[in-house]
């Protein structure tokens, strides 16, 4: 019985950590981020990142710098427990595997091209399109927390959706993204720095 009422406290403390935010605040808070996100030309951060897997006990956990600039220049640089760095630029992917380069077009392919789209736009939080997304608004703890469900279900093959996690000021400070198996990716980010000068030479390749 004790084991029993354990459970059902765990179920409840669930529940009643994320409250849905009532219209108006969906609102406010969607204007709120998407003039952060205008304003918003480079940003670098730290981040680490958890790769859940569900046959893995423990999540793969990885360490690196972010660096975007306007209009599509993303550069994550994994530097710990590797060095490996990815580069999405002119639509194209370019991978850095401890010196091992290669590169990948994603012109010819519009789903791959819609799919780097999502992650530069989820990078600055500004992914409000009801045309290509369900999006469901929370209060979760300190944080304000958007889901974003993914229309297309060519997408959707890919990504069952992204959650994003902003601050008060409207800043991302968590990207999930889930797969169809509910594998995910969780990154958390530090440090983050909006406006700085990022040379183009970070962008490199």
């Amino acid at each position: 019985m004790r084991n029993i009422l354990y459970i059902l406290f765990l179920l409840v403390a669930t529940v009643h950590s994320q409250e849905k935010m009532t219209t108006a605040e969906a609102i406010i808070l969607k204007e709120k981020i998407k003039t952060q996100a205008a304003e918003t030309k480079t940003i670098t951060s730290d981040f680490v990142q958890y790769k859940h897997l569900d046959f893995l006990t423990n999540d793969i956990v990885t360490k690196g710098y972010l660096a975007f600039k306007m209009p599509d220049l993303v550069k994550w640089s994994y530097v710990d427990p590797f060095v490996y760095s990815v580069i999405f630029k002119d639509e194209n992917l370019y991978i850095n595997d401890e010196g091992q380069k290669s590169d990948v077009n994603l012109s010819s392919s519009k789903l791959f091209k819609q799919l780097n789209k999502m992650i530069v736009n989820s990078v600055k939080g500004d992914m409000f399109d009801d045309n290509e997304f369900e999006i469901s608004y929370f209060i979760n703890k300190k944080y304000s927390e958007v889901h974003f469900s993914p229309i297309n279900k060519k997408i959707a093959k890919y990504i069952k959706a992204f959650h994003i996690l902003f601050n008060s000021n409207g800043d991302v400070v968590e990207i999930k993204m889930i797969e169809p198996s509910d594998d995910y990716t969780r990154i958390v980010f530090s440090n983050r720095v909006l406006n700085k000068t990022v040379s183009d030479a970070v962008f490199a390749h």
